[in-house]
């Protein structure tokens, strides 16, 4: 599978946070969901990647071509999609098209037009007229109307409401059927990306702590509420991360067959990536083998 997004041992440090030796990819034709509490390095990858910073060390190859030396050409492949729009407020849908147009070379009017209408979007209207939701759909319409291959989205769901979310879900799961395409998305509504991912990648303090497909969680990991009695009696090499609450506690592990095996009585309900992550990073850690 090829990468259409790579990133080899990123470094990129301020006066009070250190990204570290970041490395991931993207492969062709998947999502890949960019997961971590606000502050921890995910807006700062990005804006590495896009060059609106520039790393201490490490490099980017997008199509297998470094980023540096080719930006101004492979930015005509990709599109970057943030939690706010960036266009002027007094435009209107064509005045988009109109300065869209002039940037990217394969600009297609036909498919931007399809996109205002299949967003139902009001061409008649200044931005400054629209929902949150019209002007993110205006975002999608004008950076898929250049026929990207890599989409990169920063919080781009944020703050939208559960049906927007879903059309902007789909439209991304549209956009990978063509098995060149990628997306990376950076996203802390964990649930978004139950739906979509292919993999998840979590960052914790400017560090990626794991990287694994989706599938592997929602087969392997499991969740586990129990009492003190019974944590006291596992065997702690068998849990990766857990939480004591008022009245119970909850247990994180990477293989919940093996546990269920061992532990014959204890219900282990399946981990989603929400319960990995708050574990993580709110519990207390005790196995660190989860691979990179």
């Amino acid at each position: 599978m090829d990468k259409i997004l790579e990133i080899k041992n990123l470094n990129k440090g301020f006066d009070d946070f250190q990204l570290k030796n970041i490395s991931l990819s993207v492969p062709t034709g998947t999502i890949v969901g960019l997961i971590g509490e606000n502050g921890t390095g995910k807006s700062t990858i990005i804006n590495l990647i896009e060059n609106l910073l520039k790393e201490d060390s490490g490099e980017i190859y997008v199509f297998g071509e470094n980023m540096r030396e080719n930006e101004k050409r492979l930015k005509q492949k990709m599109g970057i999609i943030y939690d706010t729009c960036h266009y002027n407020e007094k435009f209107k849908c064509q005045d988009i098209e109109n300065m869209m147009k002039l940037v990217y070379d394969n600009w297609d009017s036909t498919l931007y037009n399809e996109y205002l209408d299949k967003f139902n979007l009001p061409r008649n209207k200044r931005i400054e007229k629209f929902s949150k939701g019209m002007k993110m759909k205006l975002c999608f319409a004008a950076e898929l109307a250049h026929h990207p291959r890599l989409l990169i989205l920063d919080e781009a769901t944020s703050g939208l409401d559960p049906i927007i979310r879903d059309e902007i879900l789909e439209i991304l799961q549209e956009f990978i059927m063509d098995e060149n395409n990628g997306v990376l998305m950076s996203s802390h509504i964990t649930s978004d990306l139950d739906k979509i991912a292919d993999y998840i990648i979590f960052i914790h303090e400017g560090e990626i702590m794991f990287t694994k497909s989706y599938e592997d969680i929602h087969d392997h990991f499991g969740l586990i509420h129990c009492g003190q009695k019974v944590f006291e009696a596992m065997d702690k090499k068998d849990i990766l991360a857990y939480k004591k609450e008022d009245f119970e506690y909850k247990v994180l592990v990477e293989d919940r067959e093996s546990f269920a095996k061992i532990y014959q009585d204890l219900v282990i309900d399946k981990a989603t990536i929400e319960d990995v992550m708050l574990l993580y990073v709110r519990g207390t850690r005790i196995n660190e083998s989860i691979n990179l």
